[in-house]
Parts: structure tokens; sequence; C-alpha cells
């Protein structure tokens, strides 16, 4: 255990115990600093195109092309994780953000440019979140201090969501979009900053092997190989793109339900309120093993409450049956705990990215099938649906998991398949130094 967890590892479990990790500190301020920062700019674009052509598909196109170069990012980018000393790579993405942000902001500039460096903040995306996920690992360990770090981390991103849009909103009363596309520059440096002075030097886990772009692929190749982490890297994935259905049918759902604007803006708000009470509970009460063993009734369980829509419910009991839906979503404490296990840490980096990009990309897909869904079956059929295949589905990789021995097992033995992403990491130790 590093030498700074000494101090907390006896203490009451919970979310404090990461907090009082000075270098968790600076990794948690900077997530959020980033988090705001791609929300405001979101917003800020969004807004800025719709100015420009007057178009609302255009206005949707600038927020879409946030999700679908993720998965360009994630696989073709992944190596950059584990071959580059990990503080030099987190800052290094961060200054880049902030430099494709910069024109922006320039007045004058078209809107081919404005897309053009929206799909570069996606592609940079994975290969920072990945990072910084298995940077997570060298600072709290890879024990129960890693698990509520990357809930701590999750349950910030659900709670900006919340919050973010409707700051951006406000701050777009106050200033024009251009200007507060400035403000998404100065948080991407702030983040940079902290990252820089906040973390420690450490250095890459392996060896460049070739060109990036091959690397990357030879290590999503390794990392899926692995039957192991692979079914654990679609537990993570399959149950969101069911998720999502209710969310991305949420504005049809409350013109059907008469709702109004309030309605639609609770029907948005009520799964992360869910995920964020789920985390919360099993986080701060429940132990590390008790995490792990309900990992997988959870996931058979989670899509469940999608089933009531099949009734038509009013709004109060949507919102009760969405609430519900999210917080099932616990279930991702004990799974971070398995795949951290599984994964060498010379994959980690790569695992890590693979697995945001993954999960960005299947919900973007399960947003669009809910979509083509309710056009034809309409709204309530569609969401009914989605709980009862995606129950169907995450039942089957729970029996995947068992029968892989994927479930809370230690990781593969040295000479396995996963284990050949270890290869050239003493080499790497002596090579390479951090920026």
């Amino acid at each position: 255990m590093p030498e700074q967890l000494t101090a907390v590892a006896a203490r009451p479990p919970g979310y404090a115990r990461v907090l009082a990790v000075r270098e968790f500190r600076a990794v948690f301020a900077a997530h959020l600093l980033s988090l705001l920062g791609v929300v405001v700019a979101e917003i800020a674009l969004s807004v800025l195109v719709y100015d420009l052509t007057g178009s609302p598909l255009m206005s949707a196109l600038a927020f879409a092309l946030g999700f679908l170069p993720y998965v360009v990012g994630g696989t073709l980018l992944a190596g950059t994780a584990d071959r580059y000393p990990a503080r030099r790579v987190l800052v290094a993405c961060d200054l880049v953000c902030a430099a494709c942000v910069v024109p922006m902001a320039a007045p004058g500039a078209p809107l081919a440019v404005l897309l053009g460096l929206r799909c570069c903040l996606a592609v940079v995306s994975p290969v920072f979140a990945g990072t910084r996920m298995a940077t997570l690992a060298d600072v709290l360990g890879d024990g129960d201090l890693f698990v509520l770090g990357r809930s701590l981390l999750r349950i910030t991103s659900q709670s900006a969501l919340l919050a973010g849009y409707g700051l951006g909103g406000l701050l777009l009363t106050a200033v024009s979009p251009r200007q507060a596309l400035l403000v998404t520059v100065g948080t991407f440096l702030a983040s940079a900053a902290l990252l820089r002075l906040g973390t420690r030097r450490r250095p890459a886990r392996t060896r460049p092997d070739g060109a990036l772009v091959m690397d990357s692929l030879k290590g999503a190749r390794r990392i899926l190989g692995d039957r192991r982490v692979r079914v654990l890297m679609l537990l993570f994935w399959v149950p969101p793109m069911f998720t999502v259905a209710p969310e991305a049918l949420a504005a049809p759902y409350a013109d059907e339900l008469a709702a109004g604007p309030v309605g639609l803006g609770l029907l948005m708000c009520a799964l992360p309120v869910g995920t964020i009470a789920g985390e919360l509970y099993a986080g701060a009460r429940l132990r590390p093993s008790t995490r792990e063993r309900i990992v997988l009734p959870l996931v058979c369980l989670t899509l469940l409450p999608y089933l009531g829509y099949a009734l038509e419910p009013g709004l109060p009991l949507s919102l009760l049956l969405l609430v519900l839906a999210g917080a099932g979503s616990a279930y991702t404490l004990g799974l971070d705990q398995w795949l951290v296990r599984a994964v060498p840490e010379g994959l980690r980096g790569r695992a890590m990215t693979l697995l945001t990009a993954g999960l960005m990309t299947v919900q973007g897909v399960g947003m669009a099938l809910a979509g083509v869904a309710a056009e034809f079956a309409g709204v309530t059929a569609a969401v009914t649906g989605a709980g009862v295949l995606g129950t169907v589905c995450c039942a089957a990789l729970a029996w995947e998991a068992r029968r892989a021995g994927a479930a809370g097992l230690p990781s593969p033995a040295p000479g396995g398949p996963a284990a050949q992403g270890t290869e050239g990491r003493d080499g790497a130790d002596r090579d390479m130094t951090d920026g």
C-alpha cells in the first residue's frame, strides 16, 4: 500500500477515506474542473451553432459530436495511457482541449471549424478519462480505496450533469457563447495546473511497442481476447445500453403524459438521482465483500423497473421506476474491483480507455435504437422492451461471468492472455521519465 495511504487505512469505511489522500484531492478537483469545462462547452457550442445556422439539426449535431468520436480515440489512441507517463498524458490532454476551444471562441470561426474542433475534444476525452482511471490505482492502490475513488468521480459526473447544464444556461444569460467558451479554456488550464503540481511523477507502465495506433490495437486485442476481462467489460457496457432508453425518449414521453417542461426536467433528473443515491449508499454503508456479492444479482435486477412502463404509469410512478433503475447501478462498485484485479498493470491504462470509449459508444447506440423502437412501437413499448431484452442480456452475462470465473477471482496467472501486456514494464521504468 502506498505510504500516504497507511494513515487512512484504519479509518471507518466511506468516501472520507479517499478524500483524506492529498493526491486524490488534486485528481478530484481537476476532474471537476474538466467536467465543468466540457459541460459549458457543450451548451455554448450548441447555442453558438444555432445562432450561426438557425438550424435545430445542426445544433443537435454539435452536441452529438461529443459522443461519436469516442470510439476512435478510445481504440486508436488507447496505448497513450500506458506507453507515456500518466501525469504527462493527463496534462497534455487538458492542454490540447484548451487549445481546441480557443479557436472556437474566436470571432468569425466558421461552422466547419467549430464542428471539427468539437470532434477533436471528443477524441481526446477517452484517453484522458482512461489514463485518469488507471492513475487512481497508482494513487489509491487497487483495493477498496480505488473502488471508492472511482465511485466518487462517477457521482461527481452525475451531479455535474444535473447542475452543470442549469449553471451553463445561467452563464449564457450573462455572457455570449464565445465568452462562455473562454471560461472553458480557463477550466482546462486550471485542471492541467492541478494535475501537474498536485500529483506525483510516475514512469510509464510499458515500453512503446511500435507505432501508437498498432500498439493500441494490439492492446485492445489482448484485453478483449481474455475471456474473463471481456465479460467484465460487457458487464459495464450492456446494462447502460438499455438504461438510456427512458432518457432518450423523455421528451415524447413527457408529451404523452402532458407533463410539460417541469415534468420533462423531472424525467431527465430521476435516473441520475437514483444512480447517485445507489452509489452513495453502497460506497458509504456496504463492506467491500458485500459490494462484490451483490454485483451479479443487481445486474440482473437493475432493468426490471422498466417493465412497469407496460402499465402506462403516470408521472409520479414513472419517476419512482427511474429512481429504482438508477439505484441498481450500484453494482459498478464491486465490478470496478473485479476489473482492476483482472487486468495486469501493464494494460491498465489501455483497458480503462477502452472501457470509457465503449461505454460512451454503447449509450449512443442505445439512444438511437430506443428512438427507432419508439418510432414503430411507441414510447412505453420501447422502454418496456428495453427492460425485457436488457434483463435477458444481463442475466446471460451474469451466467457467463460465473462460467468464465470472472466474478471476484484474482487476476490471471503470469503468462495468460492478458498478462502479455505487462511485457517490458521494467524497461519502461528505467527508460521513461515524467515531464
